[in-house]
């Protein structure tokens, strides 16, 4: 239990009190915290600030080598070590040093203590660095990568503040280049578009192996730096190789308990793109070990996106099509004395530091015999866990193997009531498949302990696993308990709501294949994290549709006009290109009588500086028509509101030129449109920083708006669900599966330009 003292100490750091609380049920953590906290204020004489309280958590929390605790607490307290990048140097000192006594000298040294550096050395750096690429920055403008610039200032001053570069990176840009200008909003220019399966994904391999870097080829896997060789080692590689002749194998391991999101994107273009740029072949696997999340639907619904960007899977496989074999090497590897059945409960596994199993020396014919009973239902769930006897990277001890769980599965059924976890199974079905490049994203580094490991420890082919950072976009929340959190408070309809960054989601809005992947192949492959901006996927979107997307006219305000002096007994066959620029791909017909909508905001009764359509004594052509109108009349209802307009109409080159054209519909259909905006307000909906009620108190009241009695242009008539066009000055639209006979509902996918107005 938490006593008052210790909660005010904690909270006295900067902690939260439910940090605080969390913190305290970890015995070993608030120990160390709390002599921490004790010998820096002893030192201080004085109430700890936040940073310092910050700095000390951190240490508290990563800190394996209790010795050293006092040594480094002393170099906070008296603000020789004052920063993230000095303490991380320091932790990293102490575990290579394990032997005292530890010299100070080399010590402070290697951390940074010590070391000023003034804002007179970053400008020199910073401006040493710009220099360095004048010439490309002169012709780039503000096109080029500023990321570069700053990464070569930090390399130059290791213990310099990042801010402080940044500002300093900004000031000197802006006083070389001057400001911004029209030109530098504008996008780089295209160069020609060659297939997707030879650039783009060519992309992946490129990316891959010049700039990660690492990659080695089939069965070559003990060259990698980290790879685990045993006695066995040459000998499984060789049976490896007659068994895929040196072919790349991938795989893309999703869990089937949630929709993908554009973070699984990357993975999906990474691993089959990888796959492919060298031959080889790419497993879709299911990693369905955990049968109280998964349903049928999430199935169906991962293959189909994965086909829909345009890959096939060599083949489907699933987790649960090892199962036998998964538990015989269970079974061997407690009888090589590498496993144990535990009886610690969840809750004691938790935390930084747990403590260490009672039962983690039983005999392993006690552990055979009880791993048996766990297979035979003799335990309850949580009652007894089988734990492999290795410590991970981040300190983790003895990760679980298996766990008891009585839910049947959807593919065997109730013949198990245990199931494997992630760390047992992934890397045993990746040796079973003999995959090349075990790909995943970062945070799986601190498995590539156990992954190794484990082969080697039943002695199978051990693949090598090279991880990547994940990709993230700022107003979004990807998290499937969060996305679960948004359809229950009604905030969105489902999985596929056209807010949602889900990949169902971005179909239904309109959002083609080919820009995501696109967007994937812009934002590349990097070691570090990448949170980008919805403005670069949906410029993506908008390069790909302008390109495949017919135009049609719509009118989403519809004011009546009707041509007191039409030309034509009846109705006249407008013929309009599909794509004007290219007109070689077709054109379709609409038709033009004597009364035509237009957007009601086209007309203006007092025209003002600037505008240039529909006013009085201020004519406007109508697009595609090859006439002009003119105002005569304003017809008003019983509110005053203007109900219709009645004008003259003339051959557009009987006179002079308008000064604007503007899209109309005639005998259109009325239609369903729905425009998105972003679904949260901030940047970072989930930072508490940011926002502090929460994601949920942060949504944008005016995501979703829907107009009901829209006019389109008959062309569309015969669309079906996901077809995309082009409205002629209004945007890139979709049909909506929601769509039925006599009612089609469009949803907007994105505005012709990037919105200024966002930031």
């Amino acid at each position: 239990m938490a006593t008052p003292d210790s909660l005010a100490l904690f909270t006295g750091l900067g902690l939260s009190e439910n940090k605080a609380r969390e913190t305290l049920k970890n015995a070993a953590l608030s120990t160390q915290l709390r002599e921490a906290a004790t010998q820096a204020q002893q030192t201080l004489g004085s109430t700890i600030d936040k940073a310092t309280g910050t700095l000390l958590y951190g240490l508290a929390s990563r800190l394996r080598d209790t010795r050293r605790l006092s040594f480094l607490v002393g170099y906070i307290a008296n603000k020789k070590i004052h920063t993230e990048l000095q303490l991380s140097a320091a932790l990293e000192y102490v575990r290579s040093h394990p032997l005292d006594p530890i010299d100070t000298k080399d010590f402070e040294q290697e951390c940074g203590v010590g070391v000023v550096v003034t804002p007179e050395q970053i400008e020199e750096a910073v401006e040493a660095t710009i220099n360095r690429h004048r010439p490309q920055l002169l012709v780039e403008r503000y096109r080029f990568s500023m990321g570069l610039l700053m990464g070569e200032a930090r390399a130059a001053l290791r213990w310099a503040d990042g801010k402080m570069i940044k500002n300093e990176v900004d000031m000197q840009v802006l006083h070389l280049l001057g400001p911004k200008m029209e030109a530098d909003l504008e996008k780089k220019p295209k160069v020609a578009k060659a297939r997707l399966e030879e650039t783009d994904r060519k992309t992946a391999k490129d990316v891959v192996e010049n700039g990660m870097g690492g990659f080695v080829l089939a069965g070559e896997n003990y060259k990698t730096p980290g790879y685990v060789t045993t006695p066995h080692t040459m000998d499984l590689l060789k049976q490896h190789l007659e068994i895929t002749g040196g072919q790349v194998r991938t795989r893309f391991p999703p869990e089937p308990n949630g929709i993908l999101h554009i973070g699984h994107a990357k993975a999906i273009n990474f691993n089959f793109g990888y796959a492919k740029a060298n031959n080889g072949i790419c497993f879709l696997r299911f990693d369905d070990t955990n049968p109280e999340k998964e349903e049928a639907k999430f199935f169906t619904a991962i293959y189909d996106m994965v086909t829909w960007l345009g890959y096939t899977p060599y083949k489907v496989t699933y987790a649960s099509d090892y199962f036998d074999q998964l538990y015989a090497w269970a079974v061997e590897l407690i009888r090589r004395g590498q496993a144990y059945v535990c009886h610690q409960r969840g809750e004691e596994l938790k935390g930084h530091n747990p403590l260490p199993s009672p039962w983690r020396d039983r005999p392993i014919e006690e552990s055979l015999l009880l791993f048996e009973a766990m297979r035979k239902g003799k335990f309850a769930e949580g009652e007894a866990t089988l734990r492999m006897k290795l410590v991970m990277e981040d300190g983790k001890m003895d990760p679980v193997a298996y766990r008891v769980k009585y839910t049947p599965h959807h593919r065997t059924g109730d013949k198990w009531c245990i199931y494997p976890t992630y760390d047992y199974t992934h890397c045993l079905c990746d040796s079973i498949e003999h995959i090349t490049h075990s790909l995943c994203t970062k945070e799986f580094q601190a498995r590539r302990s156990s992954y190794f490991w484990l082969c080697n420890a039943l002695d199978v082919y051990c693949p090598v696993q090279w991880e990547y950072g994940r990709l993230n976009l700022h107003y979004a929340v990807v998290s499937k308990r969060k996305i679960l959190q948004l359809v229950a408070a009604g905030a969105v309809r489902d999985w596929d709501d056209p807010r949602l960054f889900t990949l169902t989601a971005l179909r239904r809005r309109g959002f083609p294949p080919e820009a995501i992947n696109n967007f994937c192949a812009r934002v590349g492959v990097t070691v570090a994290q990448t949170t980008m901006e919805p403005h670069l996927l949906e410029a993506c979107v908008r390069d790909v549709l302008n390109d495949t997307a017919p135009r049609a006219m719509a009118v989403l305000e519809p004011l009546q006009v009707v041509i007191t002096n039409f030309p034509a007994p009846k109705p006249l066959d407008i013929r309009v290109p599909n794509f004007p620029a290219d007109e070689t791909k077709g054109f379709h017909q609409v038709p033009f009588a004597s009364t035509v909508f237009i957007e009601r905001t086209d007309f203006k009764e007092e025209s003002e500086p600037g505008y240039k359509r529909l006013a009085w004594g201020q004519p406007v052509g109508l697009r595609h028509t090859g006439y002009v109108i003119e105002l005569q009349h304003v017809v008003r209802g019983s509110s005053g509101c203007v109900e219709c307009l009645e004008v003259t109409c003339r051959r557009a080159d009987a006179g002079e030129k308008p000064k604007a054209f503007i899209h109309w519909v005639s005998q259109p259909l009325v239609c369903e449109i729905r425009l998105y905006e972003r679904l949260f307000q901030h940047k970072n909906p989930e930072d508490p920083v940011e926002v502090p009620g929460g994601f949920l108190s942060d949504l944008n009241p005016a995501s979703l708006q829907v107009i009901k009695g829209a006019l389109v242009d008959c062309s569309v008539a015969l669309a079906k669900p996901f077809d995309k066009f082009q409205f002629e000055r209004l945007g890139y639209f979709s049909v909506d599966p929601d769509s039925h006979q006599g009612q089609v509902v469009f949803n907007r996918t994105v505005t012709l330009k990037e919105d200024p107005g966002k930031v």
